[in-house]
C-alpha cells in the first residue's frame, strides 16, 4: 500500500543561492488570483535562514494552514522577518490588464516597497520580466520554498482583511466567508444582487450575469 509523504518548505532554496553569493534572498507569492471580487495582493518577505523558533515549523503554503495558524504565524513573521511587503492591484486593474500582468505588478509594487533589496528573488510559478533581478519561478513554491511560503502566509491574511472589511461596504454578498471565490454561496447571491463595484468583470462567472452596473 502507497503512502503520501506530506511535503513541507525549507530553506534548501535560499541556502544553496546564499553560498553562491545571492544575498538577501526574497520570496514572492500571491493570493486572490482566482476570486471574482477584490483586489490580488502579492507579498515579499525576507526571512534569516537561521530562524530556529519552534513557530517556523507551521510555515507551509497558506492554504494547507488553518486561519489561526496563519494569523499566528503572520505575527511572528512580522516580528522576526529581515522585510517584508505587500502590493496589491485592484480589481479594476485586473480587468484593464488582465489577471497574469495584474498579479505581476502587485509583485512589483510589493519590491518596491521591501526595505532590503533583494539580490535574489524566488517567486511562486511566475516570472517579473521587467524586474532587473535574478530570478527563479518554482511551481507549487510555497510547498518548496520557506521564503514563498511565508510571502504567501502574508498575501493571504492581509487579502482575507481586506475582503472582511469588503464585507461591511458591500453586504450581502458574504465576501467575508468566501473571501470573494466563487462559491456556490458567492454565485447565488452575485446571481441576486449583480455584480458590484469590486467585482472583476473581465471573469467570466460576473461577465455572463445580465446587469445594470457598469463601470
Amino acid at each position: 500500500m502507497s503512502t503520501h509523504r506530506k511535503v513541507y518548505p525549507s530553506f534548501a532554496e535560499e541556502s544553496d543561492l546564499i553560498s553562491e553569493g545571492y544575498e538577501p534572498v526574497a520570496g514572492l507569492d500571491e493570493a486572490g488570483r482566482g476570486s471574482l471580487a477584490g483586489p490580488v495582493v502579492a507579498a515579499a518577505v525576507i526571512l534569516p535562514t537561521n530562524i530556529r523558533a519552534n513557530w517556523v515549523r507551521l510555515i507551509n503554503d497558506s492554504k494547507r494552514m488553518s486561519a489561526h495558524q496563519r494569523e499566528y504565524v503572520y505575527s511572528r513573521l512580522h516580528e522576526h522577518a529581515l522585510a517584508i511587503s505587500v502590493g496589491k492591484s485592484s480589481s479594476i486593474e485586473i480587468d484593464r490588464i488582465n489577471i497574469l500582468e495584474a498579479t505581476r505588478l502587485a509583485m512589483k509594487r510589493a519590491l518596491e516597497n521591501l526595505a532590503v533589496r533583494p539580490q535574489f528573488l524566488l517567486i511562486d510559478a511566475l516570472t517579473l520580466p521587467t524586474i532587473p533581478i535574478n530570478q527563479k519561478p518554482i511551481i507549487h513554491g510555497d510547498t518548496i520554498s520557506m521564503s514563498i511560503a511565508a510571502a504567501s502566509i502574508i498575501a493571504k491574511v492581509t487579502r482575507d482583511k481586506i475582503m472582511r472589511n469588503n464585507d461591511d461596504d458591500y453586504p450581502g454578498y458574504g465576501f467575508a466567508k468566501h473571501k470573494g471565490y466563487g462559491t456556490r454561496e458567492h454565485l447565488r447571491n452575485l446571481t441576486l444582487l449583480g455584480p458590484c463595484t469590486i467585482h472583476r468583470f473581465s471573469f467570466r462567472p460576473v461577465r455572463s450575469i445580465n446587469h445594470s452596473f457598469k463601470r
